[in-house]
């Protein structure tokens, strides 16, 4: 990228045209996941109902989280003053921009989960907390000051609605610096941004312990939400990764090159490695002390109809990406990275599903179009939402202060 006047030959005013093959299959998607939920609830089966419910909690969670991400994404690097993501900030800022959506789309699934007793049934059953009846729980009736249907719902509109209010804020002013230029939008954003991510890491462990965590209230771990933590930042930069390369491969984003993609595969494989340690370290720590009140919920995934499953999600989550992306020049690849990001995102879906289906369906959890065609729903609706948005602005944030830097960027 010899001479700074290089860059000029990009076309910074570039959009994205959302349109075609890419158009009519997301559509497709979501029609696909509308008549698998629709069948799945519609059926007189009251197993398969409840197995539709497990599957909507764990796409609708996994859809609310890596927009959250994408906010995170975008908040971090206006924090740490990262020039290297000035060129691919557009995208983060897109998924951020549908989480109020996620957000929405969550809630009612909980909402319909806890009203029809088919999510969060530990805890929300009728007499678990009154000591005169036969179902009494002394646990559970402990816990009621925070595991309660209101207090739960409260928590779930607070903290999605303030992740919503700052990735929504972000990226009005970001847009909002491409009409004005100057520095007066960046240096709102950064304020806002350091706010934001001292409310996200200290409210998203309290989200994931009501969201995921409650489906078994009578464990708890104090490693679970920095586990769930993991899952969505590294499931986030593996979105990013994909919509960067898939968008690269149809002619745009010009300006992004080897070197940033080299950065995005450093972020997967050291957060694929935490997310490990944070796992196995809840693993851990409960097997080898054998705390008979916390082996509940590993003697649960260690049943037969769990346990391939079990391993199958430490090879893929913490095994591919270490073998694969620790060598320098497949970081540099995109053929490589998009299949590692793929990879990633298939196997963190399997690791929401470990965590979802023995607190919700047990032992009758199952493997076909429900899962399946729930799973290509959401997959439709969040390429729908995400790639209309990126659509309706410039790919590139053309007056971020570091922009130029982004455009030479090497490592």
């Amino acid at each position: 990228m010899g001479t700074h006047n290089h860059h000029h030959d990009y076309n910074f005013s570039e959009k994205f045209q959302f349109a075609g093959i890419a158009k009519i299959l997301s559509l497709v998607g979501i029609a696909v996941g509308v008549i698998a939920i629709v069948i799945g609830l519609m059926s007189s089966d009251h197993i398969m109902v409840e197995r539709t419910y497990a599957n909507l909690l764990l796409m609708g969670y996994y859809f609310t989280c890596v927009c959250a991400a994408g906010a995170f994404f975008v908040a971090l690097q206006m924090v740490t003053q990262s020039a290297w993501s000035a060129g691919l900030l557009r995208i983060p800022q897109a998924m951020g921009s549908v989480l109020p959506i996620a957000a929405l789309v969550l809630l009612v699934i909980v909402g319909l989960g806890l009203t029809s007793h088919n999510l969060y049934h530990h805890w929300n059953a009728d007499g678990l907390t009154d000591p005169n009846s036969p179902h009494y729980d002394k646990l559970v009736a402990g816990k009621a000051a925070f595991l309660n249907v209101p207090a739960f719902l409260i928590r779930q509109i607070l903290f999605m609605g303030s992740y919503s209010i700052f990735a929504f804020i972000l990226a009005k002013l970001s847009y909002k610096e491409d009409l004005e230029g100057g520095l007066n939008s960046y240096k709102k954003s950064f304020k806002l941004s350091a706010i934001f991510l001292v409310i996200f890491g200290f409210t998203t462990p309290i989200w994931s312990f009501d969201t995921v965590m409650s489906l078994e209230a009578h464990w708890f771990s104090t490693m679970f939400g920095w586990y769930n933590f993991a899952a969505m930042w590294v499931s986030g930069i593996a979105a990013i990764t994909v919509i960067v390369i898939l968008i690269k491969k149809a002619g745009y984003l010009a300006w992004v090159n080897e070197n940033h993609l080299h950065d995005l595969g450093k972020l997967m494989f050291g957060f694929s490695i935490f997310w490990t340690y944070v796992w196995f370290a809840q693993f851990m720590l409960i097997y080898y002390s054998n705390i008979p009140e916390e082996t509940v919920y590993f003697y649960k995934r260690w049943e037969p109809e769990y346990k391939p499953w079990f391993w199958l999600n430490i090879v893929i989550n913490f095994l591919a990406p270490l073998l694969i992306l620790v060598d320098r020049d497949t970081k540099r690849k995109q053929n490589v990275m998009l299949f590692v990001a793929i990879l990633l995102l298939l196997g963190h879906w399997l690791d929401y599903y470990i965590m979802i289906m023995p607190g919700t369906v047990e032992t009758h959890r199952g493997f076909g179009f429900i899962e399946i065609g729930t799973a290509i729903g959401f997959v439709g609706l969040f390429t729908f939402l995400v790639m209309t948005k990126l659509s309706k602005h410039a790919l590139v944030p053309k007056n971020h202060p570091f922009l130029d830097e982004s455009l030479h960027h090497q490592i």
